[in-house]
């Protein structure tokens, strides 16, 4: 008897080459495997990422594509063999949907840094290099269990949705360089990375700066858990502030001269990107060597990491400030975010598809 896979058809939003419009697309995902779930999705966060994979502007942007990869939702089919997981489970699926699990960074839970490469949730091959993956913007996605997110309960999905994103990318360095009380931490930006940093870094314990533009987001910063916010586009800030903090958490894609904010830094003090500029930032070797300084990155983070993230949030009701939206209006919302018109995060409502 020969068996016959059965797809499951899917809808969604696609952009179906450079810079076109999203628009409703009708594609297949694989038939739940035995380790996979099936996720009927109810929201999905928009980051900028996907606006700039949609626009190939990282390169290497693959047609048609559904982006989204802050994804939430619930089961409602589970394979033969998954045991972590039951039908009507509420679950995440963030940047990771597959690894190669042997590597030295996997053995650690450090998926995200796989040295064969992590499986992106969508402008990606999966493992057999013959599938490609789609995102969120979608009705349903299935998902190995090992890759697959628990929410806590008493968390409103759609403001869980960006934590899987945004959130993990600000609590991945927090706490690898030790935020907490008796440290001094600012924050470069308040958008939507920005304002997670915010809220994570004070749950933790830490004095919390923000490093804004202008004043115009000072009483929502405050608000958010922040003790100072100032303006960058006055000079006597970096003046006054002046070798202040212990760690300094750069969100922003902006062009700035990140030796200004290196001189921000305590001894020994580090300063971590997290942002994406588009074209090279020029480093004075002062910058760094005056103050015995570090520069480092940090990419999201890994399954274990994400789900110690999302308990930490739960525990401490931190959620991200969002305005849902139905998927019919995701074309404006991308301009919107190209023009910072957001407080703090879009999140699209997939029961409008």
């Amino acid at each position: 008897m020969i068996e016959i896979a059965i797809m499951i058809q899917v809808n969604g939003y696609a952009a179906h080459e450079v810079k076109a419009p999203l628009t409703p697309f009708a594609f297949e995902r694989r038939e739940v495997g035995e380790n996979d779930v099936l996720i009927d999705i109810q929201f999905c966060g928009v980051c900028h990422s996907d606006i700039h994979q949609a626009r190939d502007e990282w390169g290497r942007s693959h047609f048609p594509m559904v982006p989204g990869h802050e994804i939430v939702g619930m089961i409602s089919r589970l394979g033969s063999k998954v045991t972590q997981f039951k039908i009507g489970d509420k679950v995440g699926v963030g940047c990771i949907v597959d690894s190669c699990r042997h590597c030295a960074s996997c053995e650690k839970g450090l998926e995200q840094y796989c040295l064969e490469g992590m499986t992106g949730t969508y402008n990606s091959t999966a493992r057999d290099g013959k599938s490609v993956n789609q995102g969120g913007y979608s009705n349903r996605i299935v998902v190995d269990e090992n890759y697959v997110l628990r929410i806590p309960h008493h968390l409103p999905l759609d403001q869980v949705a960006p934590l899987l994103c945004a959130g993990i990318t600000l609590y991945s360095p927090l706490t690898h360089w030790k935020a907490g009380p008796g440290k001094k931490v600012a924050i470069v930006g308040l958008g939507g990375l920005g304002h997670m940093g915010v809220k994570i870094a004070h749950a933790l314990g830490a004095e919390v700066t923000v490093l804004s533009h202008s004043l115009k987001k000072q009483e929502d910063g405050k608000r958010m858990g922040a003790q100072h916010f100032y303006a960058t586009s006055e000079p006597e800030t970096f003046k006054k502030l002046e070798s202040t903090f212990d760690l300094v958490i750069n969100t922003v894609s902006a062009e700035i001269d990140w030796n200004e904010y290196l001189g921000l830094l305590k001894l020994d003090g580090v300063m971590v990107v997290v942002g994406v500029p588009t074209n090279q930032i020029p480093i004075g070797s002062f910058s760094l060597i005056a103050g015995r300084r570090s520069l480092a990155g940090s990419l999201i983070g890994g399954i274990q990491e994400t789900q110690e993230m999302l308990n930490f949030c739960g525990k401490h009701h931190i959620t991200c400030d969002v305005e849902v939206i139905p998927i019919q209006k995701i074309n404006e919302a991308y301009e919107r975010v190209v023009r910072s018109d957001v407080r703090y995060r879009f999140v699209i409502d997939m029961k409008t598809l």
